[in-house]
C-alpha cells in the first residue's frame, strides 16, 4: 500500500533560507521505529541542509544538526515540529547572517 502524504510544504525564513516539512501516515511501522509515521523535516541555510529530522527504513528516528547525526525520540507530531522549530531557532540565533 503507497502511503498518502499528510503534510508537505515549504516555508521561508530569509533570502537564503527555507524549511521543508514532509510527513506521511503509514499503516505500520518502519524498521527502526515504533510510530506509524514516516518524515522528512529539513532546514535548508545558502543551498545547504544544515538540520534535517528523519526515520529512514532500519535508521530510526534520527537528527542531522550541522553535519553530526545522533538519534532522537518521537513523541508525536506536534512535539516532532516544536523541536525541529527549536533548533532552527537556535541556528538563526547562533548564525545572526541567516
Amino acid at each position: 500500500m503507497k502511503a498518502t502524504e499528510l503534510l508537505r510544504r515549504r516555508i521561508p525564513y530569509s533570502d537564503v533560507s527555507f524549511a521543508e516539512l514532509v510527513l506521511w501516515p503509514l499503516p505500520a511501522p518502519l524498521a527502526g521505529s515504533a510510530h506509524t509515521y514516516k518524515y522528512r523535516l529539513a532546514y535548508v541555510v545558502r543551498g545547504v541542509c544544515v538540520l534535517r529530522y528523519d526515520n529512514e527504513s532500519g535508521k530510526g528516528d534520527h537528527r542531522h544538526f550541522r553535519g553530526r547525526q545522533s538519534g532522537h525520540t518521537f513523541d508525536g507530531v506536534d512535539k516532532l515540529l516544536a523541536s525541529f522549530q527549536r533548533d532552527i531557532e537556535r541556528i538563526n540565533r547562533e548564525d545572526s547572517d541567516i
